[in-house]
């Protein structure tokens, strides 16, 4: 067993314990309603040079939506200031654009402490420091149990062999 492993199984929280406002919207997305389903956490901008990923985000969520796959955006202006609209002009935008359906979270910060959002600290306590987002679309994959399973730069596809592999790999578990 390796000290990854150990960490996971002794961590007094998983990321089952966080929630996010939802996006233009009342009320919460709490990740523990997403228990026993993997978990793949996005931040997004709007005005990037990633921001076509949203057409293979949204390709990805409904060809695994059923095999229990669910995908969290979460927009964040941290990077860039790739994110400046209000969270109504952000759901449009990702509606219009690309006809988005998969659950998106109202703006957090990523990387000003103390505003950092618990989730991306966890991830930070979880993986260390050099394991959060550098830029827009970086992805996190989570496992059915609220462990963290792994992180994807920004440049890894959606689609890509090596996001959907992890993917693959847990929804097998």
């Amino acid at each position: 067993m390796n000290a990854s492993t150990l960490r996971r199984q002794t961590a007094m929280t998983t990321a089952h314990d966080f929630s996010f406002s939802k996006l233009a919207s009342e009320g919460d997305i709490r990740l523990g309603d997403y228990a026993g389903k993997v978990i793949l956490v996005v931040n997004v901008a709007s005005a990037c040079g990633f921001t076509s990923q949203y057409r293979d985000l949204e390709q990805l969520y409904e060809a695994k939506e059923k095999k229990g796959l669910v995908v969290l955006g979460v927009p964040c202006n941290d990077f860039g200031a790739q994110e400046t609209g209000e969270e109504q002009d952000i759901r449009a935008f990702c509606d219009k654009t690309y006809h988005v359906s998969f659950p998106m979270t109202g703006k957090v910060e990523i990387v000003a402490e103390p505003r950092r959002h618990p989730f991306f600290e966890w991830i930070a306590q979880e993986a260390g420091e050099t394991a959060l987002p550098r830029w827009n679309f970086h992805k996190y994959l989570i496992g059915k149990d609220g462990a963290l399973i792994d992180g994807f730069g920004s440049k890894a596809a959606p689609l890509g062999p090596e996001v959907l592999g992890a993917i693959d790999k847990a929804l097998a578990a």
